[in-house]
């Protein structure tokens, strides 16, 4: 059964790492023995090691172990032997050309719809899950061949959506006009969501969790809430 989790950030305000959703994760992963950390959108220029680092401890806190994907000699074949998944966040751009570079997408995609790898990301590593990564709100700062991610929902997404700030002075677009610009020229639905909030994947059910509504938007129609605990459909 295909296992998926999709947070919209790491971190939200006011707490550490991973803390706000700890126990989803412990919950979603306290059975898997081989989990591997994809570090490669890392953030901020750091190094694999010190992402890796990062988010080891935290999964440590938690009585889970985490391993490292990038210090494997073939990273393609040791996600043949894993039975779960993290993708960290940082640049969607980069993360999709170094998936591809390292011959990672088929073999994760493969993993995760065979029920064997249950897959967790956040941010860009949620982008990576859905069709394409069309609504990143990432600088394209190098250029992955191609803009097909995983597919493994039926939808993209547009992790840490912001509403518009009455009052704000601000005339630059707004992530709805952004997302709305996307559907003058592509039909894909797309998730606008929210920090504090994931999607959750069981096998056929896609429901939205957290404490936040998402934003739907879909080609052709105004846009719309989805109140939490709502299957997407």
């Amino acid at each position: 059964m295909k296992r998926l989790r999709l947070f919209s950030t790491s971190t939200v305000y006011g707490s550490g790492y991973l803390e706000y959703c700890s126990e989803e994760i412990k919950s979603f992963f306290q059975d898997k023995k081989q989990i591997y950390f994809i570090p490669y959108a890392r953030p901020g220029g750091i190094s694999h090691d010190d992402y890796f680092e990062k988010a080891r401890s935290t999964f440590e806190s938690f009585g889970l172990n985490l391993l490292a994907l990038h210090r494997e000699p073939d990273p393609a074949e040791a996600l043949i032997h894993a039975d779960g998944a993290f993708t960290g966040g940082g640049n969607t751009f980069l993360l999709l050309k170094q998936m591809y570079e390292y011959r990672l997408m088929n073999a994760l995609k493969t993993g995760i719809e065979h029920g064997r790898i249950a897959y967790m990301g956040t941010s860009a590593g949620s982008n990576l899950a859905g069709m394409t990564i069309h609504t990143t709100n990432d600088m394209p700062i190098v250029y992955p061949p191609s803009f097909d991610a995983l597919g493994c929902v039926p939808f993209i997404l547009n992790p840490h959506y912001l509403d518009p700030i009455p009052g704000l002075q601000h005339m630059g677009e707004t992530r709805e006009t952004r997302i709305q610009e996307y559907h003058t020229q592509n039909r894909l639905p797309v998730v606008g969501l929210r920090e504090g909030s994931w999607i959750e994947v069981e096998g056929k059910s896609i429901t939205l969790r957290g404490p936040h509504s998402a934003r739907m938007f879909i080609a052709g129609k105004e846009p719309y809430e989805l109140p939490t605990n709502s299957p997407l459909t």
